[in-house]
């Protein structure tokens, strides 16, 4: 998702000497969409109608796939709390995200780290979505992370490997295996149009 640094909740709620947890979080305003990362929030900015389009053409192929299966995917706005356990103070909302466990799911998104995630990026959110979410998914155990790069028409897989990620990096005329998803296969020619 579009992102961008501090240009937060209302300013008249912020206090940027402090740190936010999820039960903040709800309070904001529900007209901004924000994300909350090791308390600080990031508000969200509208996608554009490429992001949307490629977004679109990927959640279609996974959601084909797992009609009838345990999977589901899920499409942004949906909050992944991926410290919920200790200081849930980390909320993201991934561009999708495919949920295996059932007792993770809540009425807004879910407790704990996906399957998997999946990030398109945008010039505003290059760097968080590379470093930042990257480091983020890597601690909460998402065992599958996709970065799609428009620009680029590159998709970086990161696969979760003895507590670190392996990547692997296809170009647009790709078709990908879904590693969470056994015999599932993401055909970029379909994504990159």
């Amino acid at each position: 998702m579009d992102s961008e640094k501090n240009s937060s909740v209302d300013e008249a709620q912020v206090d940027y000497n402090r740190k936010y947890t999820y039960s903040d979080y709800l309070e904001w305003d529900d007209d901004v969409r924000y994300e909350l990362i090791d308390g600080v929030p990031y508000a969200l900015s509208a996608p554009t109608v490429r992001h949307q389009e490629m977004l679109g053409h990927v959640f279609a192929q996974l959601y084909n796939f797992l009609k009838g299966k345990q999977c589901k995917v899920y499409l942004a706005p949906f909050d992944v709390r991926l410290n919920a356990a200790t200081l849930d103070d980390t909320v993201v909302q991934p561009d999708i995200v495919v949920i295996c466990d059932n007792s993770i799911m809540m009425k807004t998104g879910c407790k704990g780290g996906p399957d998997m995630a999946i990030e398109i990026l945008s010039p505003s959110t290059s760097h968080m979505d590379r470093n930042i979410k990257f480091i983020k998914y890597l601690q909460a155990g998402v065992r599958e992370y996709w970065v799609i790069d428009p620009d680029t028409k590159t998709l970086v897989v990161h696969i979760l490997r003895d507590g670190d990620y392996v990547a692997r990096i296809y170009i647009d005329e790709d078709a990908i295996p879904v590693h969470v998803l056994d015999g599932c296969v993401i055909d970029l020619t379909e994504v990159f149009v």
